[in-house]
């Protein structure tokens, strides 16, 4: 028996193909790659699936909600109808030119401040409209953030829709009403000349230009010397519709002077010297010294005895207020005739003595007047006594007439 060796020594096996052996790679190859992407169409579907449900979900939440909204729109809702009404009556104003509004300023700068007024954007409030009077900067004016007032709607900026605001409009209105009620009332004001022309000079009253012809100033000074100066004025017309200011420094120092009558002494400086006389500044007021009120001794050449800028006293003779015009003298001053031009010096010291003598003198003729007046006008049925006592022409009463001064006060029934 031959051995099992020799028994497969004459066997052949034929050689493995390489092309079985590469299809099976490339089968075993394919099948793996296939898991992956069968595993990815499984994901893609439970994802359509979940978006599916999703959208469904909020599709049926949005039926639900409009139905809710078709038949019961208010239903949880705490904000009502009225109460959206009068958040729009509370936050809603007229916009127009001219009208009015409430607002707070929240930022200011060099150019003037933002306000909120409750509009779609902010209001402005430009610098030159922050005052009626001239000034630089809003904080001037008292205008800081956290003020609340009344603005006056003044236009509108085209490159943002913004409202443009003002003050200035407001105060403007306020000043002529104040100017109306001042005048009414006869008040003496305080005027800042700020300009001139050739009949007269520009005042400030009120945050308003005035106008003060020469000839309602006092004083014999000249545009340039009252520039930038404070005087007293007065109102002789407020007229706002053709915008018309006048004023008086006439009258307003006549009204200062009100309380000096006749015979008072009051300290003036010469203003100025004419043929006729001298011109006195009395506090602001210009008096005449006529030439013939100078001194009891003629005057014939008032330079002799005056000079501009001295100081003298000097009586008032008469004062004209409505006419804002002061006569005075120092002649009614003179102890003796003639003191004024020897001896002014003694004039003035003596004056209030003087003026106190005058004063008296005036009183006797006036009641001298007084008494002539009434004896001899028998029709009055009084008559005065040669003592100055007032009495009744009936013969059936005392010459001395009647004494009232025993009689008893009438009593309460």
């Amino acid at each position: 028996m031959a051995t099992l060796a020799q028994q497969f020594g004459g066997l052949r096996c034929p050689p493995l193909s390489t092309t079985r052996l590469s299809k099976h790679h490339t089968n075993s190859a394919r099948q793996t790659q296939r898991k992956p992407n069968s595993v990815r169409v499984v994901s893609a579907v439970a994802i359509s699936n979940a978006q599916t449900k999703e959208r469904e979900e909020l599709k049926q939440m949005f039926e639900e909600a409009y139905e809710r909204c078709r038949t019961s729109p208010m239903e949880g809702v705490s904000f009502t109808l009225e109460d959206f009404h009068a958040a729009l009556e509370k936050y809603d104003f007229n916009s127009e030119i001219g009208t009015k509004v409430k607002g707070l300023v929240f930022h200011t700068d060099v150019n003037g401040a933002l306000v909120d007024i409750t509009a779609k954007s902010s209001a402005v409030l430009p610098v030159r409209e922050a005052c009626i009077y001239n000034i630089k900067h809003v904080e001037e004016a008292g205008i800081v953030p956290g003020l609340q007032d009344e603005f006056m709607i003044i236009g509108e900026n085209e490159a943002d829709d913004s409202l443009i605001l003002s003050l200035r409009s407001i105060q403007y209105d306020l000043a002529w009403e104040r100017c109306r009620q001042l005048q009414a009332e006869d008040v003496v004001v305080k005027g800042k000349v700020v300009g001139a022309n050739k009949g007269g000079v520009v005042a400030i009253v009120e945050g308003l230009r005035g106008f003060v012809p020469f000839s309602q100033i006092s004083t014999k000074s000249n545009a340039e010397e009252l520039l930038d100066k404070e005087f007293p004025l007065k109102f002789v017309e407020v007229d706002e519709e053709q915008t018309r200011l006048i004023l008086s420094n006439r009258k307003a120092m006549a009204d200062s002077q009100a309380q000096l009558g006749i015979g008072s002494v009051v300290v003036g400086t010469v203003q100025s010297l004419k043929p006729y006389g001298a011109f006195i500044d009395i506090g602001g007021m210009n008096g005449l010294l006529h030439v013939s009120q100078i001194s009891h001794d003629r005057v014939a050449d008032i330079a002799t005895v005056l000079q501009p800028g001295d100081t003298l006293k000097v009586m008032i003779l008469s004062h004209d207020r409505e006419r804002g015009r002061v006569s005075l003298s120092t002649k009614k001053l003179e102890p003796t005739p003639g003191d004024m031009i020897r001896n002014p010096k003694l004039v003035f010291e003596k004056a209030e003595e003087m003026a106190q003598t005058f004063r008296q003198r005036i009183a006797q003729a006036e009641a001298m007047a007084r008494a002539d007046m009434l004896r001899f006008q028998p029709e009055s049925g009084l008559t005065l006594n040669s003592d100055g006592i007032l009495g009744t022409l009936g013969t059936e009463l005392p010459a001395e007439g009647l004494d009232l001064s025993d009689i008893p006060p009438a009593e309460d029934s």
